[in-house]
């Protein structure tokens, strides 16, 4: 039966069935897992990537035109693939890591590698937006580069790099969604298999809660997180 075929308070109520949350419980402990550890990966490579590209900029502390123009010409192709696409083009990695090309573990990676370049890019547009008149002040009390990258570039960036953090997090968490289509598990294979293959519509419902739930979860807590830290730099 299809969705418009089907009264709308019905598929509401009957998505707070127990069953059905019953049968969402393991898949919501899924798409936290792939999130949690997809992010932190996202994190390490995205942050090094952005300080990467800032650094060897024309205009930075080291440039190096070659390296930059490289590096950004190989986030800017990453970045113009669709998710879709770049799960499909992560299925050999996945299955040279893993021995296989489905599973939480093995979309990890697909999500992991879509969603890197464009922290890189939101670290390094953060990154830029310190003065000069900082930089150069920091280097005329001779301050190495990696003490101006770790003790001003980053600190001062710091609300800001947390934002972007949470939109990436939030790019992370519709990943997981789509990679359920391929095998992943989690709430995107709950949503496909039975609330759209199988018209449970109700189930679908719920799979749409859960993940609202997550991303509001995940923006107040980028928000807090981001607030607090501007609060306690104006106190002292």
């Amino acid at each position: 039966m299809s969705l418009l075929d089907t009264p709308i308070w019905e598929v509401i109520k009957g998505s707070f069935a127990p069953d059905i949350w019953v049968r969402l419980v393991p898949a919501v402990g899924e798409t936290l897992y792939m999130t949690v550890v997809s992010s932190i990966i996202m994190l390490v490579f995205g942050l090094l990537l952005g300080i990467l590209l800032t650094v060897t900029n024309p205009d930075g502390l080291v440039p190096m035109k070659i390296l930059y123009t490289g590096s950004g010409w190989l986030i800017n192709a990453l970045r113009s693939l669709p998710q879709m696409i770049m799960i499909i083009l992560m299925i050999p990695v996945a299955r040279l890591f893993f021995g296989k090309s489905y599973g939480t573990n093995a979309c990890i990676i697909s999500i992991a590698a879509s969603c890197i370049p464009m922290y890189a890019r939101i670290v390094e547009n953060s990154l830029l937006e310190i003065s000069k008149g900082k930089i150069e002040a920091a280097k005329s009390i001779g301050s190495t580069n990696f003490q101006i990258i770790f003790r001003i570039l980053i600190p001062e960036t710091l609300p800001s790099l947390i934002r972007g953090f949470t939109v990436a997090v939030i790019a992370v968490i519709s990943m997981t969604a789509l990679a359920g289509m391929f095998g992943a598990g989690g709430i995107g294979d709950i949503a496909v298999r039975f609330g759209y293959q199988r018209f449970q519509h109700d189930v679908l419902f719920a799979s749409v809660y859960v993940l609202i739930a997550l991303v509001q979860l995940v923006q107040w807590i980028g928000n807090f997180t981001s607030k607090q830290i501007l609060k306690k730099r104006n106190l002292i």
